[in-house]
């Protein structure tokens, strides 16, 4: 009898790390009192909400609910998922939604959510994977309420004081990662959690380096340190070579920021739309683009984001018409004998805008506009320049977001002294629209009233709305499958993974 002796050996296969950089320690990794990028985006791998955008921005989809329905224009009733886990192993339940919900409203917690909540009426629990919210009114954003990170009841609900809990630099959530390590100034390490309810990622680990510096982090980056990270327009073009793109891969895509210049329409020289419109005519953005960005970014057409649901593609690219221009101020009263004259004022915080302010201040010297600048550090600006609203005009940015909400900048109601409205914008027609839109639950008729605003909006030039510029991420080679969407490149991070080098 020939015997066989089968030699195991055993396959060791190295685990797989993404590095990447932040620039600061997370303050606290939970998803309900962080307040810093660092610690939202942390605590973004390691929590769920009940639903999330898709990768288009175009639909709700569920997350730690597997599905949602309206019962009517004011209710909506959320189907939790069964097969989720806490990452120590408790189940999920109703329970776990309606202890978030009540440490959000909980007078001693300091939450960034807590006004995103000023609509509801009662949350309830029919049965531990139901959820049941009323909200006070129809409410556009009932979905998009229950998008942020749901806590562990079971961990949290005889704590004392969740502001100082330990939880909060030790998280337990239902996400794809948990926390391994946390070395502050030095290293947070992520590691995949094996009971994840999609799938358990396929990348092992994520370890974020504490590098405050960002010409340290590009430096990094350029070395290969950093699998993942942003390039600066000038970066891109003139501070990588061939081989970096050997090693990377570029990505660009629009950002969700725009900027803008914004009349104070209590002066009498901008209550005239002849003004107004003569100024945006005589604005080339294109030129904006190239020269502050190299021509990675897009002319700003308007106050939403371009390829999400509240943008208006029939709202045409301003370009500029000199003559055109001249026409208006002259009928406006404004010739070389008495030209238009007013101050940009603008913050260095932003490092691009004290030069988009000169390209401004050039480019409407040449239909005899006289513009003197003033570039002030952030602080004094806001608090002696813009909540004041002692300004001629300003030159800011605000942030384009899949479900805008214009009532805080657009409305009559917010034309008061500390508010958004800050230029003093009064418009019925889109008062109403806005009033309208507050109560529409129906995902099409809301983009349509968005897209109606937008048009009106631009119509009135308030602001010149002037640029957008892209995002440039480069990722190393290794990684796949990466898909560019209007939501960025996380969507799908769960099914990344690194081949071997």
């Amino acid at each position: 009898m020939r015997i066989f002796y089968l030699l195991i050996l055993p396959l060791f296969l190295a685990a797989s790390t993404l590095h990447l950089a932040t620039s600061a320690n997370p303050a606290r990794l939970n998803p309900i009192i962080a307040t810093d990028t660092a610690s939202s985006e942390i605590a973004g791998f390691i929590f769920n909400g009940l639903v999330k955008f898709d990768k288009d921005g175009k639909e709700i989809i569920g997350d730690l609910a597997e599905s949602y329905r309206f019962e009517d224009n004011r209710t909506v009733v959320f189907r939790l998922r069964r097969n989720v886990k806490w990452q120590d192993g408790a189940p999920f339940t109703s329970e776990d939604v309606l202890f978030t919900y009540k440490i959000i409203n909980d007078p001693s917690v300091v939450s960034p959510y807590t006004s995103t909540f000023r609509m509801v009426e009662s949350v309830t629990a029919p049965d531990a994977y139901t959820i049941r919210v009323v909200y006070k009114q129809p409410y556009f954003k009932a979905l998009e309420t229950w998008m942020m990170g749901i806590l562990p009841a079971h961990l949290l609900k005889d704590d004392e004081n969740i502001m100082s809990s330990g939880f909060n630099l030790n998280p337990v959530g239902t996400g794809p990662f948990r926390l391994g390590k946390l070395e502050f100034s030095k290293q947070i390490e992520l590691v995949a959690n094996d009971d994840y309810f999609e799938h358990r990622p396929k990348i092992d680990r994520i370890s974020f380096h504490v590098i405050p510096d960002p010409t340290t982090r590009f430096l990094m980056l350029k070395a290969g340190q950093i699998d993942l990270g942003a390039l600066e327009a000038m970066q891109y073009e003139r501070q990588v070579d061939d081989a970096f793109f050997k090693q990377f891969r570029p990505i660009e895509m629009i950002s969700h920021t725009y900027t803008y210049l914004g009349f104070n329409l209590r002066l009498e020289k901008f209550k005239d739309p002849r003004v107004r419109r003569a100024l945006s005519l005589a604005i080339d953005r294109q030129a904006m683009v190239d020269i502050l960005f190299m021509g990675h970014g897009r002319v700003c057409t308007g106050p939403f984001l371009p390829g999400g649901p509240a943008y208006n593609p029939e709202v045409p690219v301003p370009k500029p018409d000199l003559e055109a221009a001249k026409a208006l101020l002259k009928a406006a009263g404004y010739d070389e004998a008495h030209p238009l004259t007013f101050e940009i004022a603008t913050s260095n915080s932003n490092s691009i805008r004290p030069y988009s302010a000169e390209i401004i201040q050039h480019q409407l010297s040449k239909i005899g506009v006289k513009v003197t600048l003033r570039i002030m550090e952030w602080q004094a600006f806001l608090n002696m320049v813009v909540f004041p609203r002692e300004f001629e005009t300003v030159l800011l940015g605000w942030a384009l977001s899949l479900t805008p909400d214009p009532y805080l900048l657009w409305h009559s109601d917010n034309d008061k002294p500390g508010a958004f409205n800050f230029i003093g914008y009064r418009n019925k027609a889109v008062d109403a629209l806005i009033e309208r839109m507050q109560m529409t639950v129906d995902r099409h008729a809301l983009s349509r009233i968005w897209q109606e605003m937008f048009k009106r909006i631009t119509d009135d030039d308030p602001y010149l709305f002037l640029y957008i510029p892209d995002d440039i991420t480069v990722v190393n080679h290794r990684i796949r499958p990466i898909e560019p969407a209007l939501e960025g490149i996380w969507h799908n991070f769960i099914d990344w993974e690194m081949a071997p080098e």
